[in-house]
């Protein structure tokens, strides 16, 4: 999804990609998005998007845009039904992902925080609690990657709102990604 946005937006791939590599590596090794948080920042000022949006976009972006977050927990939680052999409707699967969907939003950035929201919500869904509990062994490498993921979801975001409000500087993105090759 993040790739279709990116192109409608009209985003640099080439030096969105090299803007945001150092960044997402912080958030891949420390599974903490306020570990990258900074350097995030700065990259996508560098990048050519506004100290004003990247200001108010990132900081917006790390309570409400938890795109990996979101996408993990609903994969988690069919996960936990199928595993326990229970068939879940149409209905209750789209009760469940707008669950989700309002339960991650605010998700602290702290590694392993899902896994409190995906217990949460197994329990008020009535789900077996122990098919949750067998993530535990996978929830580090995935916490690594969804804490990824909502970071480059993020950039993206300032981005893409920087080209919406026509203050994206496009000189800037071209000379970010020549510095990177060099």
């Amino acid at each position: 999804m993040l790739y279709p946005v990116a192109r409608i937006a009209h985003v640099p791939i080439g030096a969105f990609i090299a803007a945001v590599k150092e960044p997402a590596l912080i958030a891949f090794s420390t599974a903490s998005s306020e570990a990258a948080l900074p350097k995030a920042m700065e990259r996508m000022e560098a990048l050519g998007v506004p100290r004003r949006i990247v200001a108010f976009v990132m900081p917006t972006g790390y309570s409400f845009n938890l795109d990996g977050s979101t996408l993990y927990l609903s994969v988690a939680s069919i996960f936990v039904a199928q595993a326990s052999g229970i068939s879940l409707s149409l209905g209750q699967q789209l009760l469940m992902m707008l669950t989700l969907m309002l339960t991650s939003k605010g998700v602290a950035g702290v590694p392993r925080a899902s896994l409190v929201i995906l217990m949460g919500t197994v329990a008020s869904f009535n789900l077996p609690i122990e098919a949750a509990i067998a993530l535990i062994g996978v929830d580090v490498l995935m916490d690594m990657a969804r804490t990824t993921v909502n970071l480059i979801g993020n950039c993206l975001a300032t981005v893409v709102m920087a080209r919406w409000e026509g203050d994206f500087d496009d000189s800037r993105a071209v000379v970010t990604k020549t510095a990177e090759a060099a």
